[in-house]
């Protein structure tokens, strides 16, 4: 009598993880200027350090991929990172700008007067731009390219995807299952990067808009008397709360004690 053979077990399904970058800052976002397609648009030295950073901010991350935008700024963003990890880029048209039509290349001061500016941020699944695309044909074609990221992985993998704001956005939006007008909500800077990890269960998304900043700056010093910084009475002037006028003796505690006399933080919270 001879034992049952094992039956094979079937491979486990891909999990890929896809790390967004924004291309970093550009002339025409130095400049003000809605740039699209419009070609000619680089990185600015800003823009070239961040290229740098970002190659070194990601050291310690495995990826198997690059793939990107065909616009310039894109292409330069991924060069550091590219030629440190020897890894060709991968272009698809799919990630590309928006196309803005004839609002490529215009001041952003001047599209704000533009009836259709009111709609791209309170309803943008129905903002469709004159002589170029809809932001809802852009978000198709980008949810699309990142289909084709997953259905090419063949274990698990971590794809570096490079492209635009509201593309990056759009992307975002669609892994947390929220409609495209919300998608202005989310901020996605300039040589940022956001992560989602896509399971068979369902995407997460682990990281966004990360551009290695500290999270918390310090309140620059109040220049006005504020809740936290209360007025000191001056010591030489009557107390009008006093009879006489005179004014008691600081608290010796106090003076003695300088973190005391700090002890409010906002909110009236007592250390």
């Amino acid at each position: 009598m001879t034992a049952a053979k094992a039956e094979p077990k079937e491979p486990a399904p891909s999990i890929v993880t896809v790390v967004l970058v924004r291309h970093g800052r550009s002339t025409s976002n130095a400049a003000g200027t809605l740039a699209g397609r419009t070609p000619g648009v680089q990185l600015d030295e800003q823009g070239r350090e961040q290229a740098a950073a970002l190659a070194r901010r990601l050291a310690g991350i495995g990826l198997d991929r690059l793939v990107c935008s065909p616009l310039e700024r894109c292409l330069q963003t991924l060069a550091p990172l590219a030629a440190q990890r020897g890894l060709p880029v991968e272009v698809d048209d799919r990630l590309s700008e928006v196309d803005y039509g004839s609002w490529s290349g215009r001041s952003l001061k001047d599209l704000l007067h533009e009836p259709l500016w009111r709609v791209v941020q309170a309803h943008p699944s129905a903002a469709v731009f004159p002589g170029g695309e809809g932001l809802a044909q852009m978000s198709a074609r980008a949810a699309d390219a990142i289909r084709s990221v997953r259905a090419a992985a063949t274990g698990d993998r971590t794809v570096l995807v490079c492209s635009h704001g509201d593309v990056i956005k759009a992307i975002l939006a669609d892994a947390l299952g929220l409609h495209l007008d919300a998608f202005q909500r989310i901020v996605v800077a300039p040589a940022s990067v956001s992560v989602i990890r896509y399971t068979p269960l369902r995407p997460f998304v682990e990281r966004i808009n990360d551009t290695g900043d500290p999270v918390v700056a310090q309140p620059p010093a109040p220049t006005a008397p504020t809740d936290e910084q209360p007025i000191r009475p001056d010591p030489n002037q009557p107390d009008p709360n006093q009879p006489d006028g005179t004014r008691p003796d600081p608290d010796p505690d106090l003076a003695s004690d300088p973190d005391r006399a700090s002890d409010a933080v906002p909110g009236g919270v007592v250390r």
